[in-house]
This record gives C-alpha cells, structure tokens and sequence, in this order.
C-alpha cells in the first residue's frame, strides 16, 4: 500500500445522477490521490460503473462536481475533449476494433488523438504488448485472441495514452474464471508501477491486495469507505457487513 498523498488526481463532490425519475447516484464524494488505487465495491444496480462513465464525462451528471487536478471538468464550460485525453477507461467488454491488429487497436489513440509519430505509436504498442505478457501477437485479431488476451491488449491500449487517471469498470466480469488471474496480475503490475486508478470489480480478494482504499457502494449512496483491512475486514456500516457477509459465503474473498 502507498501512503496517503496530499496531491488529490481526483475529487469528486456530491455527484447526482439521474435517468428520469431514478436516482442512480445520490451525493457520491471520493477522492483519489496521486499514485493510489481507489476501489468501488458493491452489489450489482448499486451504481459503480455508472460512477466511472460520468467520471470519464461519457454520461452527464445532474448536479455535483468532478475535478481533475483542481479542474472542475463536469463544468459545461469544460473542455470535456481535452479532459479525457488525460483519462483512459477500461470496460468489462473489450471494445477492440475487430479489422486492426492487436499492435494498431493500441496505436491508434496516440497517433490519431494525441499526434504521436506512427513510428513511435508502433514501437510503443510493442512495448505494451511484451509488458502485459503478449509478445508474438502483434498482427494477431482480437477474434484470433481469448478473453484474457483481448483484455489485457485493451488495457494496453488505456496505458498507451499515458493516462493521468486510469479508470476499470469490471474488467474480469465477462471473463472466463481461468483467464481472470491473468488480466489481474496485468493490473497489479501497473499499480505497482504508480499508476492512479479508480476501478470498480467484484474481486474482493485483489481489491483486498492492491486497494490503498474501498469504496462500498449501495443504492447510489457511499456507505463505507476506507482502508481495505478495515472495510473488508472490519466493516462498520450493517449493509457493508452484510454485502461481505454474501461474499464470504460465495468464496469470493480470500
């Protein structure tokens, strides 16, 4: 675990959001600081990945704010463009390009967005790809890859951009239960590296790991937040105690 930083990369401010008439965030407050891994646990409906996609200005919040470095970029006035080119996001769907290569699905960002040189796009996608383990498959097709490989050349693709927040939405949900410690060791190396994430996932027990925080989602509303050791393994809200409670009898906290 990393000390507490002073530097806030994140600050989310009373987040309200809402389709029609349901409330789906109410009031959310989270901070995450520089270099640390916050992760948002909870039941499935309690508003997690909603929490990132308004977080990574994909869907537009109904009140409250969202800094980036001190920078409200919630703001209609915000640059939202610009803002989530500091951003990557990863989904529990691979969202890969299924005509490009596994070496051009990460190039294309830095060479289209940010103007990187294609020579230097190409080398670096090389480079990604022998970090997260898939030398070799560089001219291969995501449907030429399994689960865990179209993940982890997606998780590539988010740290090619060199984001200054990494943002993973349930990244092992749509993976078969064999390929999950791959994709796992994938990000507990880049977090390890100094990466700031905010990640949503169901693992409890690498949430557990590689949590400097956890966030307890329920019905939109933060219940618990702090340490893992304490919220996963003290918890003192009765719906956290709960929540683990289902957890522990399915074997997903170890």
């Amino acid at each position: 675990m990393k000390e507490q930083q002073a530097e806030l990369v994140l600050d989310v401010r009373g987040l309200v959001k809402r389709y029609g008439t349901t409330t789906v965030l109410d009031g959310i407050d989270i901070a995450v600081g520089a270099h640390q891994v916050v992760t948002v646990i909870g039941a499935s409906g309690s508003g997690k990945s909603t929490l990132l996609r308004c977080v990574d200005l994909l869907d537009e919040v109904d009140d409250g704010q969202i800094l980036l470095d001190g920078v409200d970029i919630s703001d209609p006035r915000a640059d939202a463009a610009a803002a989530q080119r500091r951003m990557a996001i990863v989904f529990q769907a691979f969202n890969l390009f299924p005509h490009m290569t596994a070496v051009d699905n990460i190039s294309l960002a830095p060479r289209v967005v940010h103007k990187v040189d294609p020579g230097e796009a190409h080398e670096k996608a090389l480079d990604l790809l022998h970090r997260v383990g898939l030398d070799g498959f560089a001219d291969a097709y995501p449907d030429r890859l399994s689960g865990g490989q179209q993940q982890r050349v997606a998780i590539a693709r988010a740290l090619a951009v060199r984001p200054r927040l990494l943002l993973l939405d349930e990244i092992t949900s749509a993976l078969d239960p064999e390929l999950v410690g791959e994709v796992l060791a994938i990000v507990k190396e880049v977090a390890r590296g100094g990466m700031t994430i905010l990640m949503a996932t169901h693992e409890m027990g690498f949430a557990k790991q590689v949590s400097d925080q956890v966030v307890f989602l329920d019905e939109g509303k933060v219940c618990e937040s702090g340490p893992p050791e304490r919220v996963l393994g003290d918890p003192t809200h009765p719906r956290t105690r709960q929540f683990l409670a289902r957890v522990i009898a399915a074997g997903w906290l170890t």
